[in-house]
């Protein structure tokens, strides 16, 4: 998602990488730095929705299953945008733009491993954590990478709802259902990636305009901008803290919930603050943006905590 322009000319025949660097190439094309934030509300739902720890087994199937559906979904999007790819300065160095992987590679690699996660996901786990892979890879492929990203500004909304499978997953591993502690979760998250990634977009604004993706950062201004993560932050705090009512969520979850979520509010209206004095500068909309990850990291944190501290505040 970076941009600049790619080199005048590329190499019509590349040296063939190492195997080391191969492998490392093919590793990237799944997007690890994705995958870890994934895994952060993966294992704390599921730690949750047993109220205690469950099985190694059942855990180390989950996550694997989970990172090989993400990664899966991650090498086809590398697949997808490999032409858009050559012109951010954020992503000419990914394998597809350097060569050291080629098309057909990446397709392959990214076929297989998404069959090799739904079915670690349906033999480890049970059936419906794998069909809510599918969901989660297809969304991401087909609803976000192929009809969404360059048609609209409102890209991120839904198709980041992908990034939000994780929670019912993990919650369907554990219990071979969806109930509303994972429902409200997966909300959380739907309501988070906004705020999340669009001050992203505006600190690679340039980028996002000279590959003709219409981010809602890069084609809206900084006022507009502001006030939809402003709104959108102040939904999902709202929304974090129905696990209480509706979840049976203790008081490790909720004041996380409170404090991280006052903090977040903070920075998203000084951010606001600051657009509309027209004071916005990168380093000021990437503070929001790193901050969107520390929140949601403390908010899983003391998920995976709440069970064993105290009983829900109140009970079912």
């Amino acid at each position: 998602m970076s941009t600049a322009d790619a080199p005048a000319t590329v190499p019509s025949s590349p040296a063939r990488p190492g195997l080391r660097r191969k492998l490392k190439a093919y590793v990237a094309l799944t997007k690890p730095r994705v995958i870890e934030l994934l895994l952060v509300s993966t294992l704390p739902t599921m730690i949750y929705a047993e109220r205690g720890f469950p099985s190694i087994g059942l855990i180390i199937a989950t996550m694997v299953g989970g990172a090989f559906a993400a990664g899966s979904a991650g090498a086809f999007n590398c697949y997808i945008d490999r032409d858009i790819d050559r012109l951010m300065r954020r992503t000419e160095n990914r394998p597809l733009v350097t060569g050291e992987v080629t098309p057909r590679e990446a397709l392959a690699f990214a076929w297989l491993l998404g069959i090799a996660s739904l079915a670690i996901l349906w033999f480890g786990a049970n059936p419906l954590s794998s069909v809510l892979g599918a969901a989660a890879i297809f969304f991401y492929v087909v609803i976000y990478s192929l009809i969404l990203k360059r048609r609209t500004a409102q890209n991120i909304v839904w198709g980041g709802a992908a990034g939000c499978f994780p929670v019912l997953i993990a919650w369907a591993a554990v219990t071979n259902t969806v109930e509303w502690p994972a429902v409200i979760l997966f909300m959380v998250i739907f309501l988070w990636t906004p705020p999340h990634y669009w001050p992203l977009s505006m600190r690679y604004g340039e980028d996002y305009r000279n590959a003709n993706v219409p981010m809602l950062g890069a084609v809206a201004g900084a006022k507009i901008v502001a006030v939809q993560v402003v709104l959108y932050a102040w939904a999902m705090v709202i929304c974090s803290l129905l696990m209480v009512p509706l979840g049976g969520a203790g008081w490790v979850y909720t004041t996380a919930a409170v404090l991280t979520g006052a903090w977040f509010l903070y920075e998203s209206h000084a951010l606001y603050a600051r657009a509309q004095r027209e004071e916005i500068e990168d380093k000021k909309a990437m503070k929001v943006f790193h901050g969107s990850i520390s929140y949601l990291t403390v908010l899983f944190l003391a998920l995976a905590v709440d069970p064993f501290v105290g009983a829900p505040i109140i009970a079912g």
